[in-house]
């Protein structure tokens, strides 16, 4: 078991209120990263980075955090599912990668709701995967999200955004990450889930980076190491907050991170979300809040 000190790994007893405020504060967090993936793929703060040097910047310093917090707590580490926790990287990753690439020619907020179609896409895989069932409240909340991705992609010639699609195969591919996470969960602590999560993830981007790497500037250094720290943080405070409440409490929350990108979008680069934006968004929030419901009430029956 994880010894006293492991306060930012391990759940305390039952406490909404403190929940909404971790997952807030996850929420702006992940916002965060996605804000300096875009200024580091765009030329912001030098020479724009390949989206696996980023990734490989996020892996990285995340490691380094997660590590040290390892070494000053000493938690009991137990046997790893090797297969399990290969498949959940190799996923990771991909998705992550995808999604840094997609920030640096779309709004932060299109690429962040597109994210959120990620539940919908698990739960499509988790029938063949999983052998769920999947009801007709399920496949409406389906419906609802996949058509507000789908006016995000601005499917005219004269609109259409190529590049929304980097942010939909983020996606579908970070769903498939959920599979695995669904299959790691209760098998092993979250620390050593995180630890071993950013350890293989380091070791893949480290392989991919030496194919693209260039030199960062200080700026861009810093930007990488605030990166890993902000996404270690995030994930720290995110697994607190789904341990302290309810996963239908929790969920709808989690959604405020669209706001803090909209919100740096516009501070940091002057970018006011449109019409088509803000209906999309809106219409893939509707179908993940319905989504969220159904699994509520079929959790109470």
């Amino acid at each position: 078991m994880l010894t006293h000190r492991c306060v930012m790994f391990v759940a305390k007893a039952n406490n909404p209120p403190l929940a909404a405020v971790l997952i807030t504060a996850a929420s702006a967090l992940l916002a965060g990263t996605t804000l300096l993936a875009k200024a580091l793929g765009t030329d912001t703060l030098g020479p724009a980075l390949h989206p696996m040097q980023i990734s490989h910047g996020r892996f990285l310093f995340a490691f380094l955090v997660i590590v040290t917090a390892v070494g000053v707590m000493r938690p009991r580490l137990q046997r790893p599912h090797w297969g399990l926790h290969i498949g959940r990287t190799s996923f990771g990753w991909a998705g992550i990668t995808l999604m840094f690439a997609s920030v640096a020619f779309i709004p932060i907020a299109d690429a962040t709701a597109i994210s959120f179609l990620n539940p919908v896409f698990a739960m499509v895989l988790a029938i063949s995967l999983l052998k769920e069932g999947v009801g007709p409240w399920r496949w409406l909340a389906a419906a609802v999200a996949l058509a507000g991705a789908l006016i995000l992609l601005r499917p005219t010639p004269a609109s259409f955004q190529p590049a929304a699609l980097l942010a939909l195969s983020a996606a579908a591919i970070i769903g498939m990450e959920l599979i695995f996470i669904k299959k790691l969960s209760g098998r092993e602590i979250p620390i050593q889930i995180l630890l071993i999560n950013n350890a293989m993830g380091l070791t893949i981007a480290s392989v991919a980076v030496s194919f693209v790497f260039q030199m960062p500037t200080p700026e861009q250094w810093a930007a990488l190491v605030a990166i890993g720290v902000l996404m270690a943080c995030a994930q720290a405070c995110f697994v607190n907050g789904m341990a302290r409440a309810d996963a239908s409490f929790v969920a709808p929350i989690s959604y405020a991170t669209l706001i803090f990108a909209a919100f740096y979008d516009f501070a940091i680069f002057g970018v006011i979300p449109d019409g088509i934006s803000m209906i999309g968004s809106a219409i893939i929030l509707t179908g993940g809040l319905i989504l969220v419901w159904r699994e509520a009430r079929a959790r109470q029956a």
